[in-house]
């Protein structure tokens, strides 16, 4: 596996970039939004107080942004090319076995963006740089169950479901 970080990367309509400070608090309003994170957003529930208030978050997205250029972090803002607006996020990060080269896929995008084909669009050029120039061996992802938009993408993308569910014990939402 070649570790080359969160290089940009280009789509017909989005730009993919490591992350920047600069769009973190945006990034973390969406999170706030009940119609994403009630499928995105998993924590302990003694956190979620606390990620309610920027402020307070403040402090993680900055030690975050430490690292957002290491060679083996695959987290990226997504932009629309036209505008320049930050829509959502899209990463790559390490799964729950212990060969980093099997990798799990994550993304969210603002509401106001779903529906016009930019998650698949930037999940699609993501996982083919993670592929064809990382050169990770698997994916193994998931989503809420309830997720209907995410599992539309996987399926286009090329996942196939299993009867594997786990069951968080810890999340967000009350």
């Amino acid at each position: 596996m070649n570790n080359l970080g969160s290089r940009t990367i280009e789509t017909e309509r989005l730009i993919l970039k490591a992350q920047t400070m600069d769009e973190q608090e945006y990034l973390w309003s969406v999170l706030m939004m009940p119609k994403v994170n009630k499928y995105y957003l998993t924590v302990p529930i003694f956190l979620r107080e606390k990620l309610k208030d920027w402020n307070k978050q403040k402090e993680y997205y900055q030690d975050e942004m430490k690292h957002a250029n290491d060679v083996d972090v695959y987290k990226w803002s997504m932009f629309l090319k036209d505008t320049g607006e930050c829509i959502g996020r899209v990463t790559c990060q390490e799964s729950d076995v212990s060969d980093p080269a099997i990798r799990d896929v994550g993304w969210y995008i603002d509401p106001k963006y779903q529906g016009f084909g930019y998650g698949t669009e930037a999940a699609k050029a993501m996982i083919e740089y993670m592929f064809n120039e990382v050169g990770i061996n698997e994916i193994r992802t998931g989503a809420a169950v309830i997720n209907s938009a995410s599992w539309r993408i996987m399926e286009k993308l090329g996942f196939v479901r299993t009867d594997n569910t786990k069951m968080v014990q810890y999340t967000y939402l009350d």
